[in-house]
């Protein structure tokens, strides 16, 4: 039994940050007034950098989505006019001059007579948003339809997250909304040319791990038509992570696209910028002050930011060195995820263009897909281990870190079967504890790694499984991560980002933000185990 019926199957990045303006009145000898326009990147002024570092928030993604009461250009000048003034309080100017419009405010309660399975049906509505209206000077990226936040402190639309809402969207019958939020992130593809990691202008210079076409294949289970609906925006998507310029040497890349050892590309995690992430900027500017080469400081600017378009920031899975997360080389290594989710567009690109009766170009894109599985196979795969690795190009060798995305080949149905058990068996002796499967076999103090156990990646795992017909190994895994979750409710009232899989009298830690709730995926993926336990019992019932 499968959970997921998968249907196999810019332009460049615009830049970072919105730019503002402000039209200045220039006072001439004459005193004739004159009118001139001053350019400003808010993330360069002297007042972010000034707010930022002063930590005046817990949090620093909370300064960059408060909205400026007035063009940030403005507020610069006076700022620098006013700073050195006696008695200037930094947290004062902000308070006066920038306003919290959020709906993070709105208090979540929970009533406890209630299941964990009720109180989820429930969220759906207190995490829906939209449709946006545009907002002055704000970080936020207004989108036409309603959609789900993930919860906490995520206020915005985040794009690899979504997929797993949505799948728990159409357990719940909400397919209303799952195409609402589909619709959303094709309006991104058609205007900006790439769907961003989340909708605020400061992610705008990278993605996140291309979901869409599994969003699509998910709505399409009840209505094929859905692969033509969405096509002209898959092509946008696939045309984005390939885009690069020519590349000729064996591990030569460009952007995304990395070229290997005859005529076969694949892809890495690629961010355009090479400064602090403007979300996480007193951190990145930390890590960094150990460089004092200002070369060092952007190559590890970009490999954070390339991180955090894997969605696994941070983990010890990008580290160049054992324990230093300094190390992050993230643009160095050709990561399993991505390649098998990039299989699952061609997959469907050549489905979708099949079911519109263009058979050469479905034709092309299966060979597509089908060069990139034996590609998977031939550089992805680790005898030594048997397990799927992530391979560091500039080191020509697999990276030594186990994690799971390991499980991705089997979601996809690309390893062959002897592999499949093989991972089948590093799942259920390796990775899985008490509380599900545990994301990494290190203890770095990062989240995206050991103790941290992670709805996604759970889902990926269950589901590769089944489509292998390890039904056992499925369903235990699935009922240990479904218990852990009710047991945190039951103490808590929440359903959290992540959890403790290996103790399970703790919460989950690490990262750059508190443990968060809400929460999007984690309810998607336990409507999704509930249901397919709930048909797998039942056909159980058949058969006896």
């Amino acid at each position: 039994m499968i959970i997921v019926l998968y249907l196999a199957p810019k332009p460049r990045i615009v830049k970072q940050r919105i730019i503002f303006s402000l039209v200045v009145l220039l006072a001439i000898a004459s005193c004739k007034q004159e009118t001139t326009t001053e350019v400003v990147d808010p993330y360069e002024t002297q007042l972010f950098k000034d707010v930022q570092l002063a930590a005046i928030y817990k949090d620093s993604k909370t300064f960059v989505d408060l909205v400026p009461k007035a063009p940030y250009a403005e507020l610069e000048a006076k700022y620098i006019a006013e700073k050195e003034m006696p008695n200037f309080d930094l947290q004062e100017f902000v308070d006066q001059n920038f306003e919290d419009r959020s709906m993070k405010s709105l208090e979540i309660t929970t009533d406890t007579t209630k299941t964990m399975y009720e109180h989820i049906e429930g969220m759906w509505d207190k995490l829906t948003r939209g449709p946006d209206s545009t907002i002055p000077n704000s970080s936020r990226i207004a989108l036409p339809n309603k959609y789900v936040v993930p919860g906490g402190r995520f206020q915005e639309i985040y794009y690899w997250d979504s997929y797993f809402t949505i799948e728990g969207l159409l357990a719940a019958g909400r397919r209303d909304l799952a195409k609402s939020m589909i619709d959303n992130f094709a309006h991104l593809l058609n205007t900006q040319g790439f769907i961003p990691n989340g909708t605020r202008d400061y992610f705008m210079t990278r993605s996140q791990p291309p979901f869409f076409s599994m969003m699509v294949g998910a709505l399409a289970r009840k209505d094929r038509n859905m692969l033509l609906y969405y096509l002209p925006e898959l092509e946008k998507e696939y045309q984005f992570f390939m885009k690069h310029d020519s590349i000729s040497r064996p591990y030569d890349a460009d952007r995304h696209v990395v070229k290997l050892i005859g005529d076969g590309v694949l892809n890495r995690y690629w961010d355009e910028g090479n400064t602090p992430r403007p979300e996480a900027y007193k951190e990145d500017v930390h890590l960094a002050s150990s460089f004092t080469n200002d070369a060092d400081k952007e190559r590890l600017y970009k490999d954070l930011r390339s991180g955090a378009e894997s969605g696994w920031d941070f983990s010890s899975r990008w580290f160049l060195q054992p324990g230093e997360f300094s190390s992050t080389g993230t643009t160095s290594i050709i990561p399993v995820d991505l390649n098998c989710l990039l299989f699952g567009l061609e997959s469907l690109l050549s489905r979708a263009y099949l079911l519109k009766g263009d058979r050469d170009t479905s034709t092309r894109y299966r060979a597509l897909a089908n060069d990139r599985r034996a590609l998977i196979n031939d550089y992805l795969w680790s005898e030594e281990k048997g397990y799927y690795m992530d391979f560091d190009f500039k080191r020509a060798e697999h990276t030594p870190h186990m994690t799971l995305a390991g499980a991705y080949p089997l979601f996809f149905a690309v390893a062959p079967r002897d592999r499949a058990e093989k991972v089948k068996d590093a799942l259920m002796e390796t990775f899985l504890k008490d509380g599900g499967l545990v994301t990494t076999l290190e203890h770095s103090g990062q989240q995206w790694d050991a103790p941290n156990g992670w709805a996604p990646l759970q889902w990926i795992a269950v589901n590769g499984l089944l489509s292998y017909q390890h039904n056992d190994e499925a369903r235990e895994i699935m009922n240990r991560w479904l218990a852990l979750n009710e047991r945190v409710y039951k103490n808590t009232g929440k359903m959290m980002e992540k959890y403790n899989v290996e103790d399970l009298t703790l919460l989950s830690g690490g990262g750059e933000y508190e443990t968060q709730d809400g929460f999007g995926w984690t309810n998607g993926v336990a409507l999704g185990f509930h249901e397919a336990l709930r048909k797998m019992d039942s056909v159980d019932r058949v058969r006896k």
